[in-house]
């Protein structure tokens, strides 16, 4: 099994695949705690200015990315903030969350598609199988996050998780 991440919709769902070598409780934790998510979420140029963590169900994840590379033309500077509600953990094996834009005080943005997000972990041969299934309310709501570059934006970040995994391992 390669490194290289599965895309793919179906229907109104996004399913995300990628084995990652390193052992489950540490993906696992690279997802739960704000001083493992704010060196790698977001794609390449970007870097997470605020990293608010509140893991358990009901908590809230609310952040900010920045870009920071010039070469992004009318990106840079740019502020991206998100907010996700954790709905259902199982240590080292799944995250359920919704997944929003938001504003600085966490207001979701009106007009942008949410989503409900499952993460599963599974332990490979010693790596771990990381799934995402994200499902919008439409496949014109999904089509919208594919359009403005969710497949390049998403591909660069769980690279810099794959470099963070190795760094910390």
């Amino acid at each position: 099994m390669s490194n290289k991440m599965i895309f793919k919709v179906e229907g109104q769902a996004l399913i995300l695949e990628r084995v990652f070598d390193a052992p489950r409780e540490l993906v696992f934790k690279a997802f739960s705690e704000a001083e493992h998510l704010k060196h790698w979420w977001g794609p390449r140029g970007w870097t997470v200015t605020v990293c608010n963590v509140d893991f358990r169900p009901g908590g809230i994840w609310h952040y900010c990315m920045k870009c920071i590379d010039e070469n992004q033309g009318d990106f840079f500077g740019f502020e991206s903030w998100g907010k996700a509600v954790y709905q259902e953990i199982v240590a080292t094996e799944k995250i359920v969350y919704v997944d929003y834009f938001s504003d600085a005080e966490g207001n979701e943005a009106e007009g942008m598609p949410s989503s409900q997000i499952t993460m599963t972990f599974i332990e490979h041969e010693g790596k771990t199988k990381l799934v995402s299934r994200a499902q919008y309310a439409s496949a014109e709501a999904l089509k919208a996050v594919v359009e403005m570059g969710m497949e390049q934006g998403i591909t660069e970040t769980w690279d810099r998780l794959a470099e963070h995994l190795q760094s910390i391992s």
